[in-house]
Order: C-alpha cells, then structure tokens, then sequence
C-alpha cells in the first residue's frame, strides 16, 4: 500500500471523518474506495449508501472505474453522473437501484431534485479534489447537497493542497477529523525532473516544442498543458501537422464529453503518445507512466503548477516537467517556486533553436500583463 493508503484505510474502516491531504497519483482513490467497500459489503435496497463527489466528469468517470475494479468480486452497484450528456440513461440505472453513486456536484442535483434519488440512506459522503471543486465555483451546489444528505453519516474530504477555502469547507463538514498529510502540501513527485526554459513568444516556444520532440529520446507518453483552449488549440494543430492525426488528441472545455471520453482512452490505451490539455480539462486523470510534462504555458491558478507536474512521476516512477516562460509569466513561475519550496534548474534554449521576434501585439499583451501583476502587488504602482 502507499503512505496515504497505510495511514487512511483504519480510520475510515473505523467509521471516522478522514480529511486526507495527498496528491493525485499517490494512491488516494483506493485509500477510501477499499475502505467503503469492507462497509457496503453486498448490494441492498435500492438507494444508495455511499456518495462521491468529484469536480469534473473525467474524474468521476476515472473514480467510477476504479470502484468497479475493486468491487469486481462483490454484486455492488455503481452508478456515475456527470453532465455534457443528456440525463436519460443515467436516471435509468439510479432507478434500477444502485449502493454507490459517483457524481459531479451539478448533475447530482439534478437527478436528486427531479425524485429519483433517495438520500436517507446516505452512511458516507466523500469530496473529492475538494480544492479544485472550490476553484472551480461550486461550492454553492456542495452546500446545497450537504443540506440534503442525513446529518448522521461519515465524511470523507480529499484534496491535493490545504488552502484557507478548504480548511473553512473542513471545518464545515467534517466532526472531529482524523487529518492525514502524506506529502507536505504541494509538493512535487521527488521522482520528477523539473525543467525551466525562459522563452520571449509563441512562435519561439513551437521551435522549442519542435526540438525538444526530436531529441527527447526518452519520450514514452507526453501531456502538454495549455492556459486557454485557443493555446491548446494551436499547439494541437502545430503537432498535427508535424506528427499526423494518429499520434496526438487535445482535450479542452469545448470538446464534446464523448470526445474527451475518447481522447483520454485513447492516451490511456497508448493509442496516441501525446496529449494537449487545458487544466480544467485535466485535473485528476489518472494515466499511468506519461514520461513527460510540458507546461507550454506557466498556469495562473499557482497549485495547478503542482497538479500538472503530478501527472508524470506518478507511483513513484520518474518523469521530466519541462516549462517554458515568456516575460509576463516570471511572476506566476515565481510564485509557483514558492509554492513547492523550490527553485527550478534554468535551462538554455538549445542552439539549434531559431528565437522569434516578439510581434508587436504579444509584447503588447505581455506589458500589458506584467503592469497588472505590478498593481496586483503594489496598489499604489502608476
């Protein structure tokens, strides 16, 4: 078992509230999935008996998945509910009966207030990536669930940092919780390699992502992480081209579900080698052995450095991260520095790399930005 596994497993066997501070990749799903499962033993009734809540639909899939494989060998039903689809189908198999529903915050709702969910037989409730579910806005729906699940029940919040939201959302939800730290909060892999290039623009960071793929050796299976859609997009198209329709997938906000279902089976399956994402997109896929991370661009929400990071290096294999950094993302660099208690190894843009000039309109905005940042800091900066 894993240090999260080892040191979770007997309290949330012994019936008590766990907050567990882990990163994803460290094991943590089968540290409180094992543990309900012992519970629920066999299927009963027709309500469910154990809820999980998880912030995007990926993850509750890859949640889903997992349930299903350790429960192989007992009859337990388990239902997953995400939106992007239309409910049908998903309320078809809640009203069949169901011991474990896995769910995003919004969809559950839905289902619960249109009467096909009965919540009084509720014994756990777990938060998965608590802090990405405050993030991203919704904790107006977790409240709203914490309203309609009985008051005796045993809870279970998971999350890979320990900020101010979640310790208040901790405080909230859980009585008296055991409290579970395995890596010191934010702590990259030990097993990742991290790399920074400092690069003036877009057009230098392609050459540099052209390069880097023909003399990496070593590159098994590659995530490339991108701030917007339109970045992720271009990179996507830029890899097309070079790589053919067979070797990449892009993941982002605008793909339909069953697009990003495919996509993330196919990187999973080896299928295609790499994969270019957004952070929303991405947050908690488990894909064993990516040998390689590039952030083509630094990520504005800082603990997102460490999620993405923590996609290579995972059980405890080793990864390279590489970033690249133009001017107005110093700032977040530095910060994310911070954040993992670490200066990152500066590399320098390899010889047989051409270095663009910066087009008006991009230095533009990277002024632009770089200025902001400088008010951010200093209310009184002109």
């Amino acid at each position: 078992p894993t240090p999260i596994q080892q040191k979770a497993i007997p309290p949330i066997a012994n019936g008590q509230d766990v907050m567990g501070i882990a990163q994803t990749g460290t094991g943590k799903t089968a540290a409180y999935v094992l543990p309900i499962l012992m519970k629920l033993k066999y299927a009963q009734g027709d309500a469910p008996r154990a809820l999980i809540i998880s912030p995007t639909r990926e993850l509750a899939l890859q949640i889903e998945e997992n349930v299903r494989a350790f429960a192989v060998n007992t009859d337990l039903r388990v239902v997953v509910l995400y939106g992007g689809i239309g409910p049908k189908t998903q309320i078809e198999q809640v009203n069949k009966g169901v011991d474990i529903i896995v769910a995003t915050p919004g969809r559950f709702m839905d289902v619960y207030l249109a009467g096909h969910i009965v919540t009084k037989t509720l014994q756990v409730l777990v938060l998965d990536e608590a802090d990405k579910m405050m993030d991203m806005g919704f904790m107006p729906q977790v409240n709203r669930i914490l309203e309609v699940v009985p008051r005796k029940r045993q809870n279970l919040l998971f999350s890979a940092t320990m900020s101010d939201k979640v310790h208040q959302l901790s405080a909230n939800f859980l009585e008296h919780p055991t409290v579970i730290e395995v890596t010191p909060q934010a702590t990259p892999a030990q097993t990742v390699e991290q790399r920074l290039y400092f690069v003036p623009n877009i057009k230098t960071k392609i050459n540099l992502l052209r390069n880097l793929l023909e003399v990496e050796g070593d590159i098994k299976k590659l995530m490339i992480f991108c701030k917007t859609r339109v970045a992720a997009e271009h990179v996507f198209k830029f890899l097309q081209r070079r790589n053919g329709d067979k070797e990449v997938k892009v993941l982002h906000a605008n793909k339909g579900q069953n697009t990003r279902i495919n996509s993330i089976n196919a990187f999973k399956n080896d299928e295609v080698k790499i994969l270019v994402a957004t952070d929303v997109a991405s947050r908690g896929i488990d894909v064993a052995d990516v040998s390689h991370v590039i952030n083509f661009n630094v990520p504005v929400v800082i603990e997102d450095y460490v999620h993405r990071i923590g996609r290579t290096g995972r059980a405890y294999q080793s990864g390279v991260a590489i970033t690249f950094c133009n001017p107005a993302e110093v700032y977040y660099i530095r910060k994310a520095e911070k954040l993992i208690r670490q200066t990152i190894p500066v590399h320098t843009i390899p010889e047989g790399v051409f270095v663009e000039d910066t087009p008006y309109e991009e230095r533009q905005d990277q002024d632009k930005e770089i200025d902001m940042q400088k008010r951010r800091d200093d209310p009184d900066f002109k």
